[in-house]
């Protein structure tokens, strides 16, 4: 019998970058930009290494102040990469950026976290740091869908009302995506972690109903919140 989860040597994690590779082949044959791809692919590979020995030592220590340090470090990080999108403006937005992450990817956190899971200790990292990944990385991409959007049809069109609503459709075309293929055309992550290490796939669902909400409701709040707080901001500046 196949056991509950598989070892991945090193070996065999090596040939996994074998479609990566083919993608970074086939922009230098096509005389694309592939370097970027590179960095990104190393950098990927290192920051998920050095990750995995971080996160052995956080689960150990189960300390509350260490989780608070991590947290606020993803928060500051997402805010910043989320404006990357608006590369001219990305000082100018950033503030807005992080506070919008933080009222819409802390407070679905919290709630997830503190009523939903009702964790005990409050700070228990086994599920708090997964869940505020996944909850910031999309209040991440949300924001910065929103703020290339609306940037782009304020330039051509200085409506804000307008702008703004382009902007909130646009930021949420991804996770809606999700929402319409999760279960028919994909097993999103966690719940496909879940039933590779043994759990019943209807437990796993349980849990993933509630990943999609908490990341729908973070990435459409982000957003919104954002929107609002750049609000007279246009080509006067």
């Amino acid at each position: 019998m196949t056991p509950s989860v598989l070892t991945l040597s090193i070996a065999k994690l090596g040939l996994a970058l074998v479609p990566a590779l083919a993608v970074v082949w086939i922009l230098w044959r096509w005389s694309l930009e592939f370097k970027n791809v590179i960095y990104a692919l190393s950098r990927m590979l290192l920051q998920l290494m050095v990750i995995g020995y971080f996160l052995i030592y956080i689960f150990e220590a189960e300390v509350s102040w260490i989780i608070m340090v991590l947290l606020t470090l993803m928060l500051f990080t997402a805010a910043w990469i989320s404006m990357g999108s608006v590369k001219d403006r990305r000082k100018m937005f950033y503030a807005k950026a992080l506070l919008s992450i933080l009222l819409g990817g802390g407070t679905t956190l919290i709630f997830i976290t503190q009523v939903v899971l009702d964790l005990n200790p409050w700070f228990y990292p086994r599920y708090v740091i997964p869940i505020a990944g996944m909850i910031f990385a999309n209040s991440m991409n949300s924001v910065s869908l929103a703020a290339e959007r609306f940037m782009a049809e304020f330039e051509q069109n200085p409506d804000y009302e307008k702008a703004r609503n382009s902007a909130l459709k646009a930021s949420l075309i991804p996770i809606t995506n999700s929402l319409f293929a999760v279960g028919l055309v994909s097993l999103p992550g966690m719940m496909t972690g879940q039933i590779l290490s043994g759990i019943s796939p209807l437990i796993a669902v349980r849990y993933q109903i509630m990943v999609m909400c908490m990341i729908f409701g973070s990435a459409g709040i982000s957003s919104a919140c954002f929107l609002r707080l750049i609000k007279g901001t246009g080509k006067e500046n």
